[in-house]
Formats: structure tokens, C-alpha cells, sequence
């Protein structure tokens, strides 16, 4: 079973980002985006990489970010 994790501040993302830990994003109350790994952010974008060629840019204040993890 999946522990869902809130992503809020840099370090949140920063422990995300080295980790490999696979990420779902929330946006207006609807999955957008689950199963990819942050490998960027930024204050106002974060950056999602679900394959080789696949990146999704969501903007930081817009979306909820919550880090999956097993328990």
C-alpha cells in the first residue's frame, strides 16, 4: 500500500528529486499527472519525467504535489 506524502517546500521537493520518488499531481481536485519522478523545480515550476522523452512542466502554485512512498 502507498503512503501519499505532501510536497510543499523546496527541501520537500529536493528530498523528492533525490530519492527517485514517483510523484502524483494534483489539479483541480483531479490526477493530471502520477507515476513520474520531479528532476527539476524551480519557485514557480516543477518539472516531472515519466519517461525517456516524457516531461511535464506544472506550474508550482496551480497544482498539489504528493510523493508516494511504501509504507
Amino acid at each position: 500500500m502507498a503512503y501519499n506524502r505532501r510536497l510543499e517546500t523546496d527541501q520537500d521537493f529536493q528530498e523528492a528529486l533525490e530519492r527517485q520518488v514517483p510523484v502524483r499531481v494534483f489539479k483541480d481536485d483531479h490526477v493530471i499527472d502520477a507515476g513520474g519522478c520531479v528532476i527539476r523545480f524551480d519557485e514557480t515550476t516543477v518539472v516531472i519525467q515519466s519517461g525517456v522523452s516524457e516531461l511535464a512542466y506544472h506550474p508550482r502554485a496551480g497544482c498539489e504535489f504528493f510523493g508516494m512512498k511504501k509504507r
